[in-house]
């Protein structure tokens, strides 16, 4: 569809407004760690916090906006909640973002 150009023709305002609420998101390098990390592999706060060299709240903060975009979603296991990418469109982006920047 984006390739005849009428993709955005059918956007209506609200639609605009959620797509620009999106890439703000992605907008923070902190939250691009995280989905970079979580590209590899599901992690909960305390494995993030470490990597990141961050503290477990402001992971926590991180992953909160990232989830309440439904970038990221969680899952219990046992008495550990771990992370994971919402699903493969959230990497496709990921990468996508990265292969247009290391060819310019």
């Amino acid at each position: 569809m984006a390739q005849d150009g009428h993709f955005g023709k059918e956007l209506k305002d609200n639609d605009l407004y959620i797509l620009t609420e999106f890439f703000k998101v992605l907008g923070s390098p902190t939250r691009i760690r995280i989905l970079l990390l979580l590209m590899e592999q599901d992690s909960c706060v305390s494995d993030l916090a470490e990597q990141l060299d961050m503290t477990q709240s402001a992971v926590s903060h991180q992953l909160n906006l990232l989830k309440s975009n439904k970038l990221v979603r969680c899952h219990r296991d046992g008495k550990m909640i771990f992370y994971t990418l919402v699903d493969e469109h959230v990497q496709m982006i990921v990468e996508k973002g990265v292969e247009h920047i290391l060819q310019h």
